[in-house]
């Protein structure tokens, strides 16, 4: 399927789903396999079927670098364990969003490259807003809750390391340190395909394909 396609194709299936609040779309997978612009994306189709749409990362709901690294630059675990303030993005995100909130929102709170807090405002959103987060980790069991619709995209690490690399300019032997040990503990603890309602292989980007979708079992 052409990436357009699939764009449109998982417009329609998010704007299915019913919510009293607005919908909470988690785009979950490895680092390097193409989230952020899968989003991004994404954003457009579903905004043309009359949907506002909130873009969020959850690159913007980092820990300070103290606390990321306090096992190291190097640590898979602190990667996995020590890098999001998930208490803050439920706070001031996800469950205001969810039902009985109050949809009164920040998108962001922390710049990584600054290591510095954020004074972003509380903006209010409509009923029928949807809102793509992107990110690593999404589908971690204190999270998962908070999801209504999960989209997980796959690839082999092969792929994503080289992508991951080239963006970053970072060595693959750190990378593979890091970041493919930290995935490879949230991916046997976590089992997040398991827990998403869609799969998508976007090992190539031109025409990536849905492999799993739970409304057609």
């Amino acid at each position: 399927m052409n990436r357009s396609a699939l764009m449109d194709l998982l417009a329609d299936r998010i704007c299915r789903v019913k919510c009293p609040h607005p919908v909470r779309v988690a785009i979950d997978g490895v680092d390097g396999v193409g989230k952020t612009t899968f989003a991004d994306e994404l954003a457009g189709p579903v905004s043309n079927r009359g949907r506002a749409v909130i873009r969020a990362s959850v690159d913007c709901f980092h820990n300070p670098r103290a606390a990321r690294y306090r096992l190291g630059r190097d640590s898979p675990d602190g990667y996995f364990h020590d890098s999001f303030n998930y208490a803050a993005l439920i706070d001031v995100l996800l469950a205001p969003l969810g039902p009985g909130g109050s949809r009164s929102i920040r998108r962001a709170i922390f710049d990584e490259r600054t290591d510095s807090e954020l004074s972003t405002p509380f903006e209010t959103t409509t009923p029928d807003a949807v809102l793509l987060f992107d990110g690593v980790f999404l589908l971690r069991p204190e999270l998962r809750s908070y999801w209504d619709l999960a989209v997980f995209l796959d690839a082999h690490f092969e792929v994503t390391v080289s992508r991951g690399t080239q963006r970053d300019g970072t060595s693959p032997d750190f990378w593979q340190r890091r970041y493919v040990e930290g995935q490879k503990l949230y991916l046997k603890s976590c089992e997040p395909k398991r827990f998403a309602a869609i799969v998508v292989n976007n090992e190539t980007l031109a025409s990536p394909e849905i492999v799993f979708d739970s409304s057609d079992s």
